[in-house]
Formats: C-alpha cells, sequence, structure tokens
C-alpha cells in the first residue's frame, strides 16, 4: 500500500471506531416516541437514542445506604436456630391449643 492509501486506510478505521454501528432492539412504544423526537427537532433516530443515552449515563447511579439491622436487649449470645426448631415449636403449640 502506497503511503496516502495507508494514510486513509488508518483514517477510516478511526472513523470506523468513532462510530460504532450496532443493532439495538428497542420497545416499539419508545422507538415511535424516538422517531417523533427526530422529527421534531430535524435529528436522526441514532441523534435522539445518543442524546437519551448520554443523558441517563451522565446522571449518577443511586447507591443504597449500607444495611444494618436495629436490635433491642443486652447484646448477650446469639442463638442458632434451624427452620425445623421453629416448625417443632409451632406444633407444639398447636398441639397444646387444640388438646
Amino acid at each position: 500500500m502506497s503511503g496516502d492509501a495507508a494514510a486513509l486506510d488508518d483514517v477510516c478505521r478511526i472513523g470506523m471506531l468513532i462510530r460504532m454501528r450496532t443493532t439495538l432492539v428497542l420497545d416499539d412504544t419508545l422507538l415511535r416516541q424516538a422517531r417523533q423526537r427526530a422529527a421534531e427537532r430535524d435529528l436522526t433516530v441514532s441523534d435522539v437514542v445518543n442524546d437519551a443515552l448520554r443523558q441517563a449515563l451522565s446522571r449518577p447511579e443511586a447507591v443504597a445506604p449500607p444495611f444494618s439491622m436495629v436490635t433491642y436487649g443486652g447484646g448477650g449470645s446469639l442463638v442458632h436456630h434451624e427452620p425445623s426448631d421453629f416448625k417443632n415449636l409451632l406444633d407444639e403449640e398447636d398441639r397444646k391449643r387444640s388438646g
């Protein structure tokens, strides 16, 4: 390849990396709204989608505060219980009530 052809090839590759084409599956309603907005503003649908993504991604994500459980009492030793322990306790209470 000559120097000019190589330079042109490099420019084409850079342009392709800057504006990659991709396929998105959009909800029908969203696509209609994007087309409507594009027509109102004399833009392409791609411009509308790019702007919407930029806006959505520029907002910081909400981060949930760390979880802490409020407990009451003296903070004694922890007791380990199995689900079967609760079942047995409930069964025993049922027997006492019914007979």
